[in-house]
């Protein structure tokens, strides 16, 4: 069901879609709880508690069920979209709006679906409790079933805290000052993608992995259900341009995989991005189908030979842009699905293969069409902001990593995980080798050990990069940040007298073992258009402010020309797509027009090794 009344109407999980949706997305009633005295203010507190016999209970949520000021949801209340553009702090506020389940979902479960919201939710049908999340990056669900009664009109409220400065999540690139500086940026709080309802099947599917087997021309399903059908099948039908190009049957077992051999085989690339579309069917002993599901895969495999990145078996070179996912009037939200894939066509247009999702979960829809236009993908966590030293930060780090991994691991243009970024122990690097430092590098090996064998235990398919740039503990890839004004710097960085490769703190790291070294990132020059230069804040790397597109191309041109040269050297990222907000160093200005010639662009990213299929 797309209701295109509403903003962002679009299916949120287009790899795995069922009939019978409903998008709770539009105007819902708010309130901000500054004091985080909303459960006794008689202004704040969700509707139906006074039956649950809860003091202070709201008498205006009582009588009407809904709060005086309206937000538009999926934006954040810091968002110019959202209509409310408060850019002050924000420890905690409610939402509510009445929805009704469609009579004809009786005897479904009812589930609820949240694609994002920063920090901590806890939900309310009627006053009652639904279900409670930390994590303001990962997506998740609940099972609202009992409390809701089909046709009947109830009241949902939601209620977020964001305790930005906590350390208790990672909260990306969010500044902690009242307004946005350097390379940080406007806050988000509360809900910032869209919200879902889905009727499914009493023993439907709760998610299937899909793996491609390349070598064997085969994908691999391992299926996970709400309950286990007893008695029921699983099918897996594989079409290719409306062919059946595999099936393959088995009973509804959790966990257990089975395989569809492809009759037809056709690799996805950036090339060639060729999508098979799945049908996931259960059915009961007597044949008729209780369960279906819509999705698709690419047949892909990604892999390291010695040094080298592979992708199906050919050796490749990243030619990768940093990508925050900032937009003017959104934040982290895109006014509408083209907008994401504009950032996508700007990437390819500017000659990168791919790019790095930098300090953020990326919509699923981004990652959607990323499949479909053939445009590589680094998967990464904003963990900027999380106290690592903090025993509850680390344990809130592995739970929202982990459902980030399983909600994204079945596209195919995802090629490596990046669960942190520029990472090092609380203690300054450099201090005296004293006991509490040592004490605490070791607990901060141990962690990150612990995330990459989450993440390969999760996914064995992808590399994984421990933390892009900084300490190296336990990684497939050796990624550096090397900003440089000149080439010559930067090759002195990356290549040390006394080392193979570049470190940052080598008492601290895991030895150099031949990984793919790449720079991950490099650049960042800021060039103001004339037209801009007329804004007050602006801030880039290195101090310099070059004065014409010519400058600009020619400090970018000798650096790439050193990355794709060196034999060493196995790939980059450059910094970065687009302006956001005071960040100046993009290759488009914020608003995504062209900051200046494309074909200047073109010419020096679309550049690579000999060696290199694409």
């Amino acid at each position: 069901m797309c209701d295109f009344s509403v903003p962002r109407p679009e299916h949120p999980r287009p790899q795995f879609v069922r009939d019978r949706w409903l998008n709770l997305n539009g105007k819902w009633s708010f309130e901000f709880d500054f004091g985080e005295s909303g459960w006794d203010a008689e202004n704040l507190d969700p509707a139906g508690v006074l039956a649950q016999g809860w003091t202070g209970a709201s008498r205006k949520l009582a009588q009407h069920g809904l709060f005086d000021r309206e937000i538009l949801v999926p934006f954040c209340p810091e968002s110019a979209l959202s209509g409310v553009g408060h850019t002050d702090f924000i420890p905690a506020m409610f939402y509510a709006r009445k929805i009704t389940i469609p009579a004809g979902w009786q005897g479904k479960r009812v589930i609820l679906h949240f694609g994002g919201v920063d920090n901590v939710t806890q939900v309310y049908i009627d006053g009652q409790f639904a279900g409670r999340h930390k994590g303001g990056q990962g997506s998740f669900e609940f099972d609202i079933t009992p409390l809701v009664t089909p046709g009947s009109e109830q009241i949902l409220t939601v209620h977020v805290i964001d305790h930005i400065r906590s350390g208790l999540s990672g909260v990306g690139k969010q500044s902690f000052f009242y307004k946005s500086h350097g390379c940080r940026y406007s806050r988000v709080t509360g809900i910032w993608s869209t919200v879902w309802l889905e009727a499914v099947a009493e023993n439907g599917l709760k998610r299937c992995r899909i793996i491609p087997d390349y070598d064997n021309g085969a994908f691999v399903f391992i299926p996970e259900y709400y309950a286990l059908p007893h008695g029921c099948t699983l099918t897996a039908i594989v079409s290719a341009d409306g062919k059946i190009a595999g099936q393959s049957s088995a009973g509804c077992a959790e966990g257990i995989p089975f395989t569809v051999k492809l009759e037809e085989i056709r690799e996805w690339n950036p090339d060639d991005p060729f999508l098979y579309d799945i049908r996931l069917q259960i059915s009961d002993a007597a044949g008729n189908v209780i369960d279906e599901v819509s999705s698709y895969a690419g047949l892909r495999k990604i892999s390291i030979v010695k040094n080298r990145l592979y992708l199906n078996n050919e050796p490749f070179f990243p030619r990768f842009v940093l990508d925050q996912g900032y937009y003017p009037q959104g934040i982290w939200t895109a006014p509408d699905d083209a907008a994401l894939i504009r950032d996508i066509e700007l990437g390819k247009a500017a000659g990168f293969n791919g790019a790095r999702l930098h300090q953020k979960v990326f919509d699923e829809r981004y990652l959607y069409h990323a499949d479909r236009l053939g445009y590589l993908t680094w998967g990464e966590y904003g963990n900027w902001g999380l106290k690592l030293e903090n025993p509850q930060a680390r344990e809130n780090f592995l739970a929202e990593w982990r459902e980030i991994v399983q909600r994204d691991c079945n596209h195919p243009s995802i090629i490596v995980w990046c669960p942190l970024n520029e990472t090092t122990p609380a203690s300054p690097l450099g201090l005296a080798r004293n006991f509490p430092y040592m004490d605490m590098l070791h607990n901060y090996r141990d962690w990150v050990t612990a995330i990459y064998d989450l993440t390969r235990a999760l996914d064995p398919t992808r590399p994984v990069n421990d933390s892009s740039g900084f300490l190296h503990v336990k990684t497939d890839i050796w990624s550096v940040h090397v900003y440089s004004k000149d080439v010559e710097d930067m090759k002195t960085k990356m290549f040390p007298a006394d080392r193979k490769v570049m470190f940052h703190a080598p008492e601290c790291e895991t030895g150099y073992n031949g990984q793919p070294y790449l720079c991950n990132e490099f650049g960042g020059f800021m060039y103001i258009p004339p037209e801009k230069r007329n804004e007050n804040e602006r801030w880039g790397y290195h101090g310099l402010d070059l004065a014409t597109p010519q400058e600009l191309g020619a400090k970018i041109s000798e650096q790439v020309d050193f990355l794709v040269d060196d034999p060493e050297i196995s790939g980059y990222c450059y910094t970065q797509l687009t302006d956001v907000e005071q960040e100046q160093n993009g290759i488009y200005n914020y608003d995504r027009s062209e900051k200046f010639p494309a074909d200047i662009v073109r010419k020096i990213f679309s550049r690579k090794p000999e060696w290199s299929k694409y």
